[in-house]
């Protein structure tokens, strides 16, 4: 029974401690809301009241509020973008730290310049204008050089990463379209019958090529034409005599048929021999 009890009073104790760590993580995340709004309300009115004072105060006043309005506006934008760049490009912490310490004098440059804004002399403040003007240059330029590099470094990440997708697309979309490759030369592949096919001989002439000329035509040649006349053209060769035996062209119909022995439309019938072991065949009965 003790140990039943025991077990229920440290549920208890459990569930307690888990509802108060609760209620201080939703306590303080509830306050860190409202500690950013309330200063993100008091930036808005602090800036709304440069911009007027910068506009409505001519002389020192107005430009001390237009140098403080340039400063933490430049210092604003730089650490926005810094710590969202952070998240993704590990390199940036030390671009991260560097601002941090920039922050400290942009504070301090802030600070003065509000005391300033105060100030009833305007022949002190029109002295330590140029000064002031200086050191804001000089801390918004440093703050605008630590934010464009680090646009810059991430633009050029994305295009780097832009031009690879780009790459793979192209050949993926090739491969897809195998079909359309163009072979690399239409005449490399020759037919090989056609190697060994060549034109006429140079010694034939016409049909007489290959064939016996007449006796005693390769011992009676023409006489050469005199110089400046032009050659009569040679005439065809007369073709030799062929024997009736050899000759090549087809016979007609009519003398194939008068050679052709005549012979019947219908063979005679053949007596197949008898052989010893055959039944006699009957005789047909008309009964």
């Amino acid at each position: 029974m003790e140990a039943v009890v025991a077990i229920v009073a440290l549920i208890f104790v459990l569930f307690v401690a888990l509802g108060a760590y609760a209620t201080v993580k939703v306590v303080g995340a509830a306050k860190r809301g409202v500690d950013r709004t309330v200063a993100q309300a008091r930036r808005t009115v602090e800036d709304s009241t440069l911009r007027a004072k910068t506009f409505a105060q001519p002389g020192p006043q107005g430009e001390i509020a237009q140098l403080r309005l340039s400063l933490r506006t430049s210092m604003r934008a730089t650490q926005d973008a810094l710590h969202a760049g952070v998240t993704e490009d590990e390199s940036l912490k030390e671009s991260l730290a560097l601002f941090e310490r920039l922050s400290a004098h942009g504070h301090e440059l802030d600070g003065e310049l509000k005391r300033l804004e105060r100030e009833p002399d305007r022949n002190r403040l029109t002295e330590r204008l140029p000064s002031l003007r200086e050191r804001t240059e000089q801390i918004t330029k440093s703050a605008d050089a630590l934010r464009w590099a680090a646009r810059d470094r991430a633009q050029r990440f994305g295009n780097d990463d832009l031009d690879s997708l780009s790459t793979q697309i192209d050949m993926e979309a090739g491969a897809l379209r195998h079909w359309t490759t163009e072979p690399s030369s239409a005449g490399t592949s020759s037919d090989p019958s056609s190697a060994g096919v060549s034109g006429p001989s140079v010694g034939a002439s016409g049909p007489s090529a290959g064939m016996p000329g007449p006796p005693g035509a390769a011992s009676a040649r023409a006489p050469e034409p005199a110089a400046g006349q032009t050659p009569p053209p040679a005439s065809w060769p007369a073709a030799p005599p062929v024997p009736a035996d050899q000759q090549t062209w087809p016979e007609s119909p009519e003398s194939r048929m008068a050679e052709e022995p005549t012979r019947a439309a219908i063979d005679p019938p053949v007596q197949r021999q008898a052989y010893p072991w055959e039944k006699k065949p009957r005789p047909e009965s008309t009964t």
